[in-house]
């Protein structure tokens, strides 16, 4: 018997596609309570907050909650959330996580393509991993650097990047991606690990209702709000499920709509029932979005829906940059309006460029609120800022 076809693609044009977006994914007015409960409903909300090491203006999950809930300082995401409400893993590449998913993670070692757990267990004695994990279990949280030295490996090398060279270390990130310790606070020396036991005692031994691949399919739609089916980086740890027949299952058990975007040629996958969704109108507060803020992570996407391009080029020669090397777009009234380059130096936030998107007035007033209020947030007391420039 021939399989069932897919029902019929809705169509949502590129303006209700922004409204959705932005509605979706906490960025149309302050929906959180401030401060702590904020933080900790903000991530149960956006299913995971994406890191990256980088602290410029604020680290990327600094940067995602500052926009979205009030009250904040840079930092406050890692001491409201750890330990007991969140944990880390890979989910679009390395997240934070709210503990309630902790169970489906330890069912299943997931990580993402490149990191190449296989190799890090050739290189680490079996003996030195159930060591760190035994003196970890009766130590209490620890970074690598307070835990016996077990000597030196040969690092992981992405292409010229060298990863840990010491044991202890390379062991402790083995037993993290196999979900027999967790990440559970950020201290000077590094990560703070401990045993899930301590650290997730409400999720550390409690069951799940489905396979770890159909559940993380729909967290992961919930979290973009549009997951694009072409491959991309938003797919990460769950490539091979793109390419499995799970996403057209799910549809046709009418728990994901598929959706076509006039003006983009990929379809995406969305949560049953979304068009009845609702949401506020977007206020006139000014946000300062971090690079990989999930309504960022589909390039094509925001290219569609918002008429923005946008490329963090933190990675590329200086050379090639067409902006800067840590540049932040600028969300207002539910539109993507600019960007910034800035930096926090002493007792003062320097923005060293601004730029409006052409055709688009910006609105001076509700960008020195953004600018105040975000140097407020990293602890100094003075702006400085440019007049802001045409984007070419």
């Amino acid at each position: 018997m021939p399989p069932s076809p897919l029902p019929p693609a809705a169509t949502l044009p590129p303006d209700e596609a922004r409204r959705y977006l932005v509605g979706q994914l906490g960025l149309a007015r302050p929906a959180f309570p401030p401060g702590a409960r904020g933080v900790r409903a903000l991530l149960k909300a956006l299913r995971c907050i994406q890191l990256d090491p980088l602290d410029v203006i604020g680290t990327n999950a600094d940067l995602v909650a500052m926009a979205r809930v009030e009250g904040l300082v840079r930092g406050d995401v890692y001491r409201h959330l750890m330990p007991g409400h969140a944990f880390e893993h890979f989910a679009k590449e390395r997240c934070l996580l709210p503990a309630s998913a902790f169970p489906y993670y330890r069912e299943r070692a997931a990580q993402a393509p490149w990191w190449r757990l296989e190799e890090r267990l050739k290189r680490v004695p079996a003996a030195v991993l159930d060591a760190v994990h035994q003196e970890l279990e009766e130590l209490g949280p620890a970074s690598s650097k307070t835990l016996t030295d077990h000597g030196a490996v040969m690092p992981i090398d992405w292409s010229g990047w060298k990863g840990t060279a010491r044991a202890t270390a390379m062991a402790l990130e083995v037993l993290w991606t196999r979900c027999q310790v967790v990440v559970c606070g950020r201290a000077p020396g590094g990560k703070v690990y401990d045993v899930p036991r301590r650290a997730l005692p409400r999720h550390a031994e409690a069951s799940v209702d489905m396979p770890f691949e159909r559940w993380s399919l729909l967290e992961r739609v919930e979290a973009a709000g549009l997951l694009s089916r072409a491959s991309g980086p938003h797919w990460s740890i769950l490539s091979d499920v793109r390419t499995s027949g799970l996403p057209d299952t799910l549809v046709k058990e009418g728990l994901l709509e598929e959706v076509s975007v006039p003006g983009s040629p990929r379809r995406y996958l969305a949560p049953v029932g979304f068009r009845r969704r609702t949401f506020p109108e977007p206020d006139d507060r000014m946000r300062i979005l971090g690079p990989l803020d999930p309504v960022l992570w589909d390039r094509g996407l925001v290219r569609v829906a918002f008429g923005f391009d946008y490329v963090w080029e933190v990675y590329k020669p200086a050379a090639q940059r067409q902006w800067g090397w840590y540049v932040c777009p600028l969300l207002h009234r539910g539109a993507l309006v600019g960007r910034l380059e800035a930096r926090v130096r002493e007792d003062t936030l320097h923005v060293d460029n601004v730029w409006r998107e052409k055709g688009v007035k910006l609105d001076d007033a509700a960008l020195d609120a953004a600018l105040a209020r975000h140097a407020t947030a990293c602890g100094v007391d003075r702006v400085r800022r440019p007049r802001a420039r045409v984007t070419s």
